[in-house]
C-alpha cells in the first residue's frame, strides 16, 4: 500500500495574519472565510505561532479591558497567539499528521519547508479525506481488487469492514492459498476498517 505523504493532501492557499495584527482584525478574518485559526508569519514567511477564534474571544477578553478595545489599543496577535507552532514537513506520512492532531488537540498543523517557511496548510478534513471513503467507493475497489478470484465471491462493505463470502456460483475461484492472501491483502485499501472472511474450506466428499 502506498503512504499517502501531507503533501498531497494540504491545502495550498492558506489565510494568514501577521504578530502585529489588532485582535478585532484577525476576529473578522475568520468570519469572513469561516475559519477557526490561522498561522502567524513574520517578515520571511516563517510560521512563528497560530492564534485561534478561541484565542481572540477567551484570552482577549480575559485579560485586556473593554475600553482598550473600544478604544483601538487592544490586544494584537502576538499577545494571543500560541508559540511556538505545531507543524509539519510535507513528505510526513499523513497517518503520523494525524497522531499529531490527535496528541495535541489542534484541527489544523502548518505545512513548512525546512526553512520553516509556510507552504500550506493540513486540515482534520484534509487528512481524513484519505481514510473516509464511502461504502460503496470501497467495495467498488474492493470487487476491482477480486475480479480475477473468480464469479463467485460476493463483497459487502458497512461502516468500512470488508465482509468476503460465496456466492455458490461460479467455479473460477483462485485456489484457496493464492485467495486468502487476496482477501489479506485487502487491508490495503483506503478506508477499510477491517476485512472478515465467511470463505469456508470445501468439505471432503463422505
Amino acid at each position: 500500500m502506498r503512504e499517502h505523504t501531507v503533501g498531497e493532501v494540504m491545502t495550498r492557499t492558506v489565510v494568514t495574519t501577521t504578530p502585529g495584527t489588532p485582535a478585532q482584525e484577525v476576529a473578522r478574518l475568520f468570519g469572513l472565510h469561516r475559519i477557526g485559526a490561522v498561522p502567524v508569519l513574520d517578515d520571511e514567511d516563517r510560521v512563528v505561532g497560530v492564534v485561534s477564534r478561541t484565542d481572540v474571544e477567551q484570552r482577549a477578553a480575559r485579560c485586556f479591558p473593554r475600553t482598550d478595545m473600544a478604544e483601538g489599543s487592544g490586544p494584537v496577535v502576538r499577545d494571543l497567539m500560541t508559540s511556538p507552532a505545531v507543524t509539519v514537513h510535507p513528505e510526513q506520512r499523513v497517518k503520523d499528521a494525524a497522531r499529531v492532531m490527535e496528541r495535541r488537540g489542534v484541527d489544523r498543523l502548518p505545512v513548512v519547508d525546512p526553512e520553516d517557511r509556510l507552504i500550506g496548510l493540513a486540515t482534520r478534513r484534509d487528512l481524513l479525506r484519505v481514510f473516509l471513503r464511502t461504502d460503496e467507493e470501497v467495495r467498488a475497489e474492493v470487487q476491482e481488487r477480486l475480479r480475477r478470484a473468480g464469479e463467485g465471491l460476493a463483497v459487502s462493505v458497512r461502516e468500512g469492514l470488508v465482509t468476503v463470502s460465496a456466492t455458490g456460483a461460479g467455479s473460477g475461484a483462485a485456489p484457496p492459498d493464492g485467495l486468502a492472501g487476496l482477501v489479506a491483502s485487502l487491508w490495503g485499501v483506503d478506508g477499510v476498517t477491517g476485512v472478515v472472511s465467511a470463505l469456508d474450506p470445501p468439505r471432503p466428499s463422505p
